[in-house]
């Protein structure tokens, strides 16, 4: 699916296409839709520079215990290389 904002609603809004996308990534976060990974691929950026965007925001980061044991495992399998 496409969805498609013209140049006159984001000059409406004030805001370029990039600054759409993040501000559609960081609400979507917010409301629990996407996960970080997810809106920061969204948003355009690397989830650590999603995460700095959220830090400024004063957004919490979440993480929860399927996110932690996929990194526990991420680490396992890194140590054995």
């Amino acid at each position: 699916m496409s969805v498609v904002i013209s140049d006159s609603m984001l000059r409406a809004a004030k805001m370029s296409a990039e600054e759409f996308r993040l501000e559609c990534a960081l609400w979507l976060y917010q409301q629990e839709r996407l996960t970080l990974a997810q809106a920061a691929r969204w948003a355009g950026l690397t989830r650590l520079q999603f995460q700095r965007v959220l830090a400024e925001r004063g957004i919490p980061i979440r993480y929860d215990r399927e996110e932690l044991q996929r990194d526990f495992e991420t680490v396992r399998q890194l140590r054995q290389k």
